[in-house]
């Protein structure tokens, strides 16, 4: 996984940096998934899906550091936000289940 596939312009790009380039992009652009739900609603939300995305960026980038580049630094920084949007997706998803839960009850 740490053989070249392309060197260009000084970049040499391995399977391991294709997966911390993709971590990169999930979990920068919740951010913009985040923005586009916000002016949805004209209003701050935070959708599911950032926490999906906040988890499955953390992860690739996780495995990034620990197998591809083994770097302490790098699994640090990546290993609390991981945990605390495991966190926020459970809450989120109780959340749901009991609103979706209470109007049952109101409905029925």
């Amino acid at each position: 996984m740490n053989e070249p596939l392309l060197v260009a312009f000084g970049v040499t790009i391995t399977p391991w940096k294709l997966i911390g380039y993709l971590g990169v992009a999930l979990f920068a652009g919740r951010w913009f998934v985040q923005m586009y739900y916000s002016r949805k609603y004209r209003r701050p939300v935070v959708p599911t899906v950032f926490w999906l995305m906040s988890i499955s960026g953390s992860l690739l980038l996780l495995s990034y550091f620990i197998f591809g580049k083994n770097d302490s630094v790098g699994i640090l920084s990546n290993l609390f936000p991981a945990g605390v949007a495991g966190y926020n997706l459970y809450l989120d998803l109780v959340h749901k289940r009991r609103q979706r839960d209470a109007e049952a009850t109101s409905a029925g």
